[in-house]
């Protein structure tokens, strides 16, 4: 029985401002508000949206140099472009679906086509600022809020055509948020590989590269190659392969300058390419993935109008490069030909390539004799096994509008899974239950790996082994406690990820769960606390003398309490890896020789709280 609170009628019907729904709704437009702790929070999509338009001027073959600075909050944005057409800067700020980019003579292939990108920046600004400089005149605009406060015009400026944009972001939308300059750092760096000749500029400090991505992949590698990367370039497309002596695959994707950090359409088209031309060229019949193991490289694609999976797109969701040609097709054409003519012309790197390929499905045939002896204890990784409370919704039901929120929380130990599943949302979050600390996989083979039962249960609830694009959740959440065993055991698992499945990694799916570490409450409140700061204002603002409780173990816990943890208010630390991280060097210092340099930095970094722990 429902009781109605309020008429509907007209009255109850509302029409709001442009500014006004972008406010309300940030969400759609630029992903998540968060404090700036994630690279995908919305103060870097903010950034990003000012920039885009700045590189699709560099694009069209205007302007050499992008200058962007950080001071405080404050975000300042120059370009040497065009300039806006002076009587539309206005409109181009605060109108939506107003833009030079429905034109596609004027940008083909441009990032964002729907006049939304700098209007949702002016809108989630407590002020913005945008001038536009054309043949010595200006037109400049200042809003708070989205609301114009001033315009006018400027003559003789002496200023260079272009853009400027100046905003700080609304603490009202973005509460609590600072910024990461590495996270810029990183953005700035990958369009300097994508936009090869143009000079970017971060606060001073100039970023631009010769050769593309082929610079985005040598400098980052960090650790020798089986043979000298490929470059391939062709008219709207450009590509990098080489092979590693790790595991899994590490590709890096863009459409139209975009960092495709889910991939796509076009990173599909670019895996099934690669093997199947390796194959063909060899004249084996090699199973793709053996093929691909171990492989490194990148792949840029500029593609007409491109159709993203969401506003801040980072999965490329276009079937089609134009009217005519398919993703599928540009990219496997491509390949095909540049690729083949390549190794015909290096018979040193197929050789190594062949040599590589056999290790890797020899590698492959052994581990199937071990799965073939495990195989009861894989097919318990379902439903029915002890180790997995599955939920209901995966990632990979594509068409499923839940897909995306599913996740499964790794935690250790009866008590900590058993209060998880009872306060999880069965829909959408499974729990997997560790037995102790996993096994150290820094120095195992794969095949060592299959004769370990945690780790074969837990790839087969992933059930990425075959295909990364088959992945069940989209976020693995590492859930321990948060003392000296709960942080060794975060370790192990992340050095099981980044050593066999960093794709995982790079595409933004594993998280650590923060759960309180103390709960202060008296008759009225209940605070719940993730460090010492936190827990002083929290007594501070409930007064003298309420009750503390110092959460040891999750299993302390109770599933009333998890609900608080696991849903709205979940608070997720991701795992992520830099443009400047090699996972080699970053495993051997962590997960190597306990050397006197790992001993001297875990002693300058371990938190005063564990140092307790440990006392």
């Amino acid at each position: 029985m429902s009781t109605i609170t309020k008429d509907y009628n007209d009255d109850a019907i509302q029409t709001l401002e442009w500014n006004e729904h972008i406010r309300q709704r940030p969400g759609m437009y630029i992903g998540n508000t968060g404090d700036g702790s994630r690279p995908d929070d919305g103060i870097y999509i903010l950034i990003k949206e000012v920039l885009d338009n700045s590189i699709d001027e560099f694009s069209s073959g205007h302007g050499k140099e992008i200058r962007v600075d950080i001071v405080e909050n404050t975000v300042t944005i120059r370009d040497f472009g065009r300039g806006i057409p002076l009587e539309s800067v206005i409109d181009c700020a605060s109108k939506l679906n107003t833009g030079g980019k429905f034109d596609s003579d004027v940008f083909q292939k441009s990032v964002g086509l729907n006049g939304v990108g700098l209007k949702a920046v002016n809108a989630t600004s407590s002020y913005f600022y945008i001038e536009s400089f054309r043949e010595g005149r200006s037109k400049w605009g200042e809003f708070s809020a989205g609301n114009l406060i001033n315009s006018g015009y400027r003559e003789n400026t002496g200023e260079k055509n272009g853009t400027f944009v100046k905003y700080t972001a609304d603490d009202k939308v973005f509460p609590s948020y600072r910024y990461n300059t590495e996270f810029v750092e990183e953005m700035i760096k990958n369009y300097s590989y994508l936009n090869t000749g143009l000079s970017l500029k971060f606060n001073g400090v100039e970023y631009k590269s010769k050769n593309g991505l082929l610079d985005l992949v040598t400098e980052n590698l960090g650790t020798e190659t089986l043979y000298p990367p490929i470059h391939l370039v062709g008219h709207d497309i450009e590509l990098v392969i080489t092979h590693g002596e790790g595991n899994g695959e590490d590709i890096a994707s863009f459409v139209n300058g975009q960092n495709t950090t889910e991939g796509g359409t076009h990173l599909s088209a670019f895996r099934e390419a690669v093997a199947k031309t390796i194959k063909e060229h060899l004249k084996k019949d090699f199973e793709p993935s053996d093929v691909r193991q171990s492989m490194v490289g990148a792949i840029s694609i500029r593609v007409i109008e491109p159709i993203f999976g969401n506003q801040t797109k980072t999965k490329l969701n276009s079937k089609m490069v134009n009217e005519d040609v398919t993703v599928r097709n540009f990219i496997g054409d491509f390949i095909q030909e540049e690729l083949d003519n390549y190794l015909h012309k290096h018979t040193e790197t197929a050789t190594i390539l062949l040599k590589k390929i056999q290790e890797s499905e020899k590698e492959r045939k052994a581990i199937s004799v071990i799965q073939k002896s495990t195989k009861e204890k894989v097919k318990k990784a379902s439903l029915h096994n002890r180790k997995l409370r599955d939920c209901r919704v995966h990632y990979s039901d594509a068409k499923n509008p839940l897909a995306s929120e599913s996740t499964l929380f790794i935690t250790e130990g009866d008590s900590a899974s058993g209060s998880i599943t009872k306060s999880r949302n069965a829909n959408t979050q499974a729990v997997f239950s560790l037995r102790g600390k996993p096994l150290n996989s820094y120095q195992k083979s794969s095949k060592e790996i299959y004769g370990n039962e945690e780790l074969i249960l837990l790839k087969a609830a992933l059930n990425v082994d075959e295909d990364l694009d088959n992945l069940r959740y989209n976020k693995i959440v590492i859930a321990t406690d948060a003392d000296v065993d709960g942080m060794h055991i975060r370790l192990l698992l992340i050095t099981f990820f980044l050593k066999f499945y960093p794709e995982l990694v790079r595409r933004n799916h594993l998280f650590i769960l923060q759960t309180p570490l103390f709960r202060v409450r008296n008759k009225k409140s209940t605070l719940y606390c993730y460090n010492e700061e936190e827990k002083m204002a929290a007594i501070k603002q409930l007064g003298a003398n309420p009750e503390i409780t110092r959460f040891k173990g999750l299993g302390e816990i109770s599933p009333d309490e998890f609900k608080e943890f696991i849903g709205e208010n979940m608070r997720l630390e991701q795992v992520r890896l830099s443009a400047d991280d090699n996972i080699p060097n970053l495993l051997e210092f962590y997960m190597g020789q306990n050397t006197i340099e790992r001993q001297n930095f875990i002693r300058e970094n371990l938190r005063s709280d564990l140092i307790l722990e440990i006392v």
